[in-house]
């Protein structure tokens, strides 16, 4: 039986290559901005030559995809710490803003890298094809929360789950954009959020 040479360096993998070109790809639109995303510099970070990198991304739409794969990625590991079965739909909405404040207190880049990518991609086709639909995506995680919480009386009868989806992501997105100096504590905007959908308490004597 022969010993392995000692000291050999392993080999990355494909999906591990494509993981460091995609982390790569994210730090640079954060610091640049899509325009400033160029093929050679995400190749000098991974440390590899750019007919490697075309390997893996030969195209604009590929090396955006990739990106996309990334964040729904990480957003599909943060779920999965705070497991859905069995809650009621208030219950689920609770986890989401809980998931949304640590993304803004822990892991922030995200949201910049996907406020950027959606922005840029309502008025670029390529971008606009892989990201909106991942936009919309986060919406009708939304729809469905709703829809739980109605039958299962956490939320009003008469909320219409599209309507009340779009006021919570178009609320989170402003939130986090923050245009102005007009702000407001991120636990008063949950707080206003959950009682827009809630059946109003019962008064008491």
């Amino acid at each position: 039986m022969h010993a392995c040479p000692p000291n050999l360096p392993r080999r990355e993998s494909t999906a591990e290559r494509r993981v460091a070109i995609g982390l790569a790809a994210r730090a640079l639109i954060i610091e640049k901005g899509v325009e400033g995303l160029r093929t050679r510099d995400i190749a000098e970070r991974v440390g590899i030559n750019i007919a490697t990198l075309h390997y893996h991304v030969p195209t604009k739409e590929a090396l955006i995809a990739l990106v996309a794969e990334t964040i729904r990625h990480d957003f599909r590991a943060q779920a999965m710490r705070r497991p859905r079965d069995g809650k009621t739909g208030l219950e689920v909405l609770r986890l989401e803003f809980e998931e949304f404040r640590e993304i803004v207190t822990e892991t922030p880049e995200l949201i910049i890298i996907l406020t950027e990518l959606v922005e840029r991609g309502r008025r670029d086709p390529v971008i606009g094809e892989i990201m909106l639909p991942l936009y919309d995506f986060w919406r009708n995680q939304f729809v469905d929360i709703f829809r739980l919480g109605i039958r299962d009386g956490s939320f009003r009868p008469d909320v219409d789950p599209h309507a009340a989806a779009l006021i919570v992501t178009g609320t989170l997105s402003d939130f986090w954009r923050a245009w102005t100096d007009f702000s407001a504590s991120i636990d008063a905007v949950f707080t206003q959020l959950e009682h827009a959908f809630t059946p109003p308490i019962a008064l008491q004597g």
